[in-house]
């Protein structure tokens, strides 16, 4: 997979493959960090329907299908926030066709 989308986070050792489970990571990043995060996902997503997201210890390769799900969120009771988040499926083996 060529889509190389490198996570910013601070943490240095050996990188794992993650393929299955549960994994999670969160950091906090400028603003231009953030939208330079975001230009190559969108880089990723023109060019292929496949991507690998990585840290300094971890990364993800996926193959994804389409259609991907983006979701808005606003709550303004105490603190306002807004979550956008974007979700993608595994893509499917074959086309489910088969002829006997």
């Amino acid at each position: 997979m060529g889509n190389d989308i490198e996570f910013p986070d601070d943490e240095t050792s050996e990188r794992r493959v993650i393929t299955d489970g549960f994994f999670e990571r969160e950091v906090h990043l400028s603003r231009t960090e953030t939208a330079s995060f975001l230009r190559e996902i969108a880089d990723a997503l023109e060019d292929d329907a496949s991507l690998t997201v990585s840290g300094s210890t971890w990364e993800i390769p996926f193959e994804y299908r389409e259609p991907i799900e983006v979701e808005v969120e606003f709550g303004g009771r105490r603190e306002k926030e807004l979550e956008i988040e974007l979700e993608f499926e595994q893509a499917r083996e074959g086309g489910g066709l088969s002829v006997e």
